[in-house]
C-alpha cells in the first residue's frame, strides 16, 4: 500500500482516460432517450438525451414476471455481478448475486442500472452535453433519489418490464428501493431494503460536506470544469473518499482489522508518513477510488442522498408513503452500523407497520459496520434467500432448484 497520497496533481492518468470513456460510451448495454422524452426532474427542469446504462444477469420468464431490480450505493455501477471494466475487479455484490446465490440469476432476471448523477455510462456530470459537446461539469441539474428512480422507471418501460418482482438494494441502494415502493407500489411485489434510512441524517449530511468540501478545495477542481482543461482533482477526491471509508467500518472493526499496528517498521518515524497501518490503508482506498469515480459525481450523488426525506413528500408522516401498498418488504440492518442504524431501519418498519403494509425486520449482529451488507454476512444471506423464496410462491414463480 502506498505510503503517502502521491497521485500527480491533476494530471489525467490511463485510468482516469478509460474512467472518462465509460462516461459516454460504457461497456455496458445503454438505452439514449431523445429529445421527445425527457425526464423531469426535481429541481424543476427537463432532462434531454437522457442516457441511462445497465446490465442484466440471468433471463426473463415468459411472461416478465421474475425480474429483480438491484440499485447500487454511493459509488457503486451497474457491474453488480460481473467485471467493472475500469479496475478489473469482480463486481460489488457477488456475495449475494449468481447462480445459486439469494439473488439467483438462473431463477430470476437482474437489472442494475447505473443511477443518474453517476460516471459510469448513465448521464451524469462528466458526460458529454449534446448541446455543448463539452462534459456537463456543474451545468449538469442537481439531481435526487426520486429523480434517480423515474429514470430506471424509464429503463425498465423500455425492456418492457411492467411490474418487479424485487427491488434490491443497501445504502443508498435502500434509499430507492424505499422511493420505488412508495413512487411505483403498483409495480414492485417485494422490496428489500439493507442497511438504510428514510432520510439522511444532519450527521451524514455533515460527513459529505466535509468531502465536498475536500473536493471543492483541490486547485484541480477548476470550479467543476477541470475536464474540460484535462486536469483531476485526485487529491481532494481522495480525502474525501478516505473521510468516508471511515463512516463505512465500526470501531470494532477497524480495531480487530488494523490496531495500532505499525506498517512495514517497528518504531514510529516520529513524522507524517503512514506509521499506522490503517493511515496506509485508507490513503491506498483513496488513491484507487479517484482512478474510477469522477469527482462531480460524487458531489452530485452525495448531495442527492442528502435531500432525501420520503416523509417529506407526504405531509411529514412516513407511513403515508406506504399506505395501502401490497408491497412485501423485508427490512435489515447491523448492529455495528452507524451510519445507518438499526434505529433508522426500526423506524421504517415502525412506519410500515402503521401503514397496514407486510414487513418482517431482521438486525443482524456484526462487527464490520456499515459495509457489512457488502460482505461475507451468511446470516443476511439467509434472510435475502428466505424472503425471496416465500415471495416468489407468494407470486406463482416456480421453487428454486435442490442444489
Amino acid at each position: 500500500m502506498g505510503e503517502t497520497l502521491h497521485q500527480e496533481a491533476g494530471l489525467l492518468t490511463p485510468d482516469d482516460v478509460k474512467a472518462r470513456r465509460e462516461a459516454d460510451d460504457p461497456h455496458s448495454p445503454v438505452v439514449r432517450f431523445g429529445a421527445d422524452k425527457p425526464l423531469r426532474l426535481d429541481a424543476g427542469v427537463d432532462l434531454r438525451h437522457l442516457q441511462v446504462a445497465y446490465q442484466t444477469y440471468g433471463q426473463p420468464n415468459a411472461d416478465r414476471t421474475n425480474a429483480i431490480l438491484v440499485c447500487h450505493a454511493l459509488t457503486g455501477d451497474q457491474h453488480v455481478a460481473s467485471l467493472n471494466p475500469v479496475t478489473g475487479k469482480p463486481g460489488w455484490w457477488e456475495t449475494l448475486v449468481g447462480p445459486g446465490k439469494p439473488i439467483d440469476t438462473e431463477r430470476f432476471f437482474i437489472i442494475c442500472a447505473n443511477v443518474l448523477g453517476g460516471c459510469m455510462g448513465t448521464t451524469g456530470p462528466s458526460s458529454t452535453d449534446p448541446a455543448t459537446g463539452r462534459p456537463y461539469g456543474l451545468e449538469m441539474p442537481i439531481v435526487t433519489i426520486r429523480d434517480m428512480v423515474n429514470a430506471q422507471a424509464m429503463l425498465l418501460d423500455h425492456l418492457g418490464i411492467e411490474r418487479l418482482f424485487c427491488v434490491a438494494g443497501g445504502s443508498m441502494g435502500g434509499m430507492q428501493v424505499l422511493q420505488w415502493a412508495a413512487s411505483y407500489p403498483e409495480r414492485v411485489f417485494c422490496a428489500l431494503p439493507i442497511a438504510t434510512a428514510a432520510r439522511h441524517s444532519a450527521q451524514n449530511i455533515a460527513f459529505h460536506e466535509v468531502g465536498r468540501q475536500a473536493v471543492m478545495a483541490d486547485p484541480d477542481w477548476c470550479g467543476g470544469a477541470y475536464l474540460a482543461q484535462g486536469l483531476a482533482p485526485h487529491r481532494g477526491l481522495a480525502v474525501a473518499r478516505m473521510a468516508a471509508h471511515i463512516t463505512y467500518m465500526s470501531d470494532q472493526g477497524l480495531h480487530r482489522k488494523f490496531g495500532r499496528r505499525l506498517q512495514d517498521r517497528v518504531l514510529p518515524t516520529f513524522g507524517f508518513d503512514a506509521d499506522f497501518q490503517v493511515e496506509s490503508y485508507l490513503r491506498h482506498q483513496g488513491e484507487s477510488f479517484v482512478q474510477r469515480f469522477d469527482a462531480n459525481s460524487y458531489l452530485y450523488v452525495t448531495r442527492a442522498m442528502d435531500y432525501f426525506d420520503l416523509a417529506a413528500d407526504y405531509d411529514g408522516v412516513l407511513a403515508n408513503a406506504f399506505r395501502g401498498s401490497k408491497t412485501r418488504f423485508c427490512v435489515a440492518s447491523f448492529t455495528s452500523d452507524w451510519l445507518f442504524t438499526s434505529a433508522d431501519s426500526r423506524a421504517i418498519v415502525h412506519a410500515l407497520n402503521a401503514s397496514g403494509a407486510s414487513v418482517s425486520y431482521a438486525e443482524i449482529e456484526s462487527d464490520k459496520g456499515h459495509d457489512a451488507f457488502l460482505l461475507e454476512e451468511p446470516v443476511l444471506f439467509d434472510i435475502a434467500r428466505g424472503f425471496l423464496d416465500s415471495a416468489a410462491r407468494a407470486a406463482g414463480l416456480p421453487a428454486a432448484k435442490v442444489r
